[in-house]
């Protein structure tokens, strides 16, 4: 959101969002850093950086060096110090994530650590530089000492003493012969207890082995110094990690005389990158941790599972929570979710489990089962018993249910992105119409669930390699059994099987495909009923919609295209739509539409319960076709049941049509009740074009 007064960024990079934060990030660094360059030219050094982050964020993975080395060249805009860095750190930190190549929370708090571990390397190489300048003054002063000791302990007090690095004269074997202050400060003792100690002995047991390695290596002329990272043991029992550069000294014959080290604190370097390592695995909201450190613990955890009872993965979605933020607003659904939060770790405290919130107001359980671990129903219960205990918000009393997903008792060889896979798709069965409901993996369901979703997805392609056909299903007037109309239907000729129209139609309605599919099969049956008309053998064209197409707000657009491109007169086409969707969005309009254009309109699949007669009342369609499934009447109470209604869908003035007809004793029950039409097995298979013109003629 913008702040208020300022202009809305125009460029879609986020350009003007770049300049802003490079300004005040000019802003701030000038403050506390020596930088000779004048506030424009400094602006435009942090507009570059600034860039050049962005584009180590949009690298997959992260490109760390990159950013790396944006750090390196802040320290060579001048003395910019450990203020400058926390400076930098502090303005990047919250005006990153906001640029539009920072699509998720890990990506700043990667490129930022590689900038600080940029930023530091660059910083103690010139500190190095110094170092090594100040041995030319430290190795004039031993070569002085013979004459001028005083003298040259005068100049290592003046030079070392006041340094804020950690600076040792160590002799070649090993003993320290002067420390400064800051040495002292490091390893918690005085400069006295140091003087005369060993420096190996203060060098962690683990690496003091690599370090008198090195060293040996210097005093003999095998490298220059030693550079490395070490671990020095502090009076009070603790660990400093250090860096430690060792270059040598040598006495005016040039033998080896001494050593002098450089030591750097690396403690509060570990400590930030600990903290960014901390934010890229946690939600910063409720501090649970997040899907990338959830699916690290799964994979381990799978592998260490007790072979008998395994590990349960809940998969949760607030029910009800969209309301929350949609009518008290952000704050209050942030408010509900550490609630939540909360909740969910004290459900689980006395199990071996791990809460983390996924995106929004999803969060991922995983329960490493042991003998006492209760099962799925009574977690789940306990679960939504503890969400529905309300949360004060702003004097609201707010609380939640939650659907959930379980996957339980999974093999030590299962892949964590399948288990999160499977508990996600166990969680959308659980969400299907209901609240508060969990649902445990079937893999049965979930091989036929897959299967169809691959056939689905697999659609526009087959579509567009000319595998559908459109056949054409006869409707058929029970009282003669002449032919009334054609209703159009799609045929799939796959490899491994033909799918039939009603199939198709499923799979295309779950992808939105149905839509361009639908509007195929309209234009192709209204042509071919086009060229019928030629010899006088035509009848209307009857097309059933979906859920997806009667609600399309393009719906009256796609039907006058094809009566456009075809030709056929609007009032030998007839659509019908679903009844259960009559009371949603666009269905009335469009229906008023079409009926105004000389459309006939029509309503299928009815269930001829009270809302039916009323909904055809108040839509005043042109027919009715009664839902297949009611075709076989289970009972005589269910056939008095239908009779009655019958005749008050008659008095509608709708023409009633019955969908499903099997026997000829179903098509004269409905008969004698009052449908005048009827589709069904008992009337023929679908045709194809020529099959049906010949049905016609016959």
């Amino acid at each position: 959101m913008s702040q208020p007064g300022s202009r809305p960024d125009p460029r879609p990079d986020g350009g003007r969002a770049r300049e802003l934060l490079a300004r005040k990030w000019a802003y701030l660094l000038s403050g506390v850093a020596v930088i000779p360059l004048a506030v424009e030219e400094l602006e435009h050094e942090l507009r570059e950086q600034i860039d050049a982050l962005c584009a180590a964020a949009a690298s997959d993975p992260v490109d760390t060096a990159a950013a790396e080395r944006v750090g390196d060249h802040v320290v060579g805009l001048g003395y910019v110090g450990e203020d400058g860095l926390r400076r930098t750190v502090e303005v990047l930190g919250k005006g990153l994530p906001a640029l539009p190549g920072f699509q998720r929370a890990e990506q700043a708090a990667l490129v930022i650590g590689a900038l600080a571990a940029g930023f530091l390397v660059a910083n103690r190489r010139v500190v190095f530089e110094q170092q090594e300048r100040m041995q030319l003054s430290l190795l004039k002063a031993v070569r002085d000492a013979k004459w001028h000791l005083k003298e040259s302990e005068a100049r290592f007090d003046s030079v070392v003493t006041s340094s804020a690095s950690g600076i040792m004269i160590v002799g070649l074997d090993g003993r320290l012969v002067r420390t400064n202050a800051a040495v002292a400060e490091i390893l918690g003792r005085t400069p006295a207890e140091l003087t005369g100690a060993t420096l190996f002995d203060l060098v962690h047991p683990d690496t003091v082995g690599m370090l008198r390695e090195a060293m040996r290596a210097v005093a003999e002329g095998g490298q220059d110094r030693v550079r490395q990272s070490q671990r020095l043991l502090r009076k009070d029992g603790d660990v400093a990690r250090i860096s430690l550069t060792a270059s040598l000294l040598r006495d005016p014959d040039g033998a080896p005389s001494h050593f002098v080290a450089v030591v750097e604190d690396g403690t509060e370097l570990m400590l930030l990158q600990s903290e960014l390592h901390r934010q890229a695995l946690h939600d910063v909201l409720t501090g649970l941790p997040n899907r990338q450190f959830f699916g690290t613990h799964l994979e381990s955890a799978v592998r260490r599972a007790d072979p008998v009872h395994g590990v349960t993965l809940l998969h949760l979605d607030l029910d009800g929570f969209g309301m929350v933020c949609d009518s008290l607003g952000w704050l209050a659904g942030e408010r509900l979710l550490v609630h939540v939060a909360q909740q969910l770790k004290s459900v689980l405290a006395r199990e071996k489990a791990m809460v983390a919130r996924f995106d929004g107001d999803e969060f991922g359980i995983l329960v490493e089962n042991t003998a006492t671990t209760p099962n799925t129903a009574a977690l789940a219960a306990a679960i939504n018993r503890a969400l529905a205990e309300p949360v004060y918000v702003d004097g609201h009393g707010l609380a939640v249910s939650a659907s959930m997903g379980v996957v339980r008792g999974v093999s030590r060889n299962q892949e964590p992105a399948e288990l999160l896979r499977a508990a996600d798709q166990a969680l959308r069965r659980a969400r299907r119409g209901r609240r508060g409901q969990w649902e445990l993996f079937d893999p049965g369901r979930d091989t036929a669930d897959r299967s169809a979703l691959a056939r689905a997805v697999a659609m526009p392609g087959a579509w567009e390699q000319g595998e559908f056909t459109v056949r054409y299903r006869p409707v058929v007037r029970l009282a003669d059994g002449g032919v009334a109309g054609a209703e159009a239907v799609l045929r799939w000729d796959r490899r491994d099987g033909r799918l039939p129209h009603e199939r198709c139609v499923a799979l295309a309605e779950r992808t939105g495909f149905i839509l361009p599919l639908g509007e195929w099969l309209l234009t192709i049956a209204a042509g071919q009923v086009r060229w019928w008309q030629r010899d006088a053998s035509a009848v209307p064209l009857s097309v059933a919609l979906t859920a997806h197409q009667a609600t399309d707000a393009d719906l009256v657009s796609r039907v006058v295209r094809v009566l456009d491109a075809t030709g056929l007169p609007a009032d030998r086409l007839a659509v019908a739509v679903p009844s259960a969707v009559v009371t949603a969005p666009d269905v009335a309009d469009n229906l008023g539409v079409l009926a105004e254009m000389g459309v006939r309109t029509a309503l299928r699949d009815l269930a001829l319960g009270p809302d039916d007669v009323a909904a055809v009342r108040d839509l005043g369609v042109h027919s009715v076709r009664v839902a297949a499934r009611l075709v076989e009447l289970q009972s005589r109470a269910d056939a008095a049941y239908v009779g009655a209604l019958l005749p008050a869908l008659a008095e509608t003035g709708a023409v009633i049509g019955v969908d499903g007809v099997v026997t000829e004793e179903q098509a004269a029950w409905w008969r004698e009740a009052g449908a005048e039409l009827g589709t069904g097995p008992l009337f023929g298979p679908d045709h194809s074009a020529a099959g049906f013109h010949a049905r016609l003629r016959r």
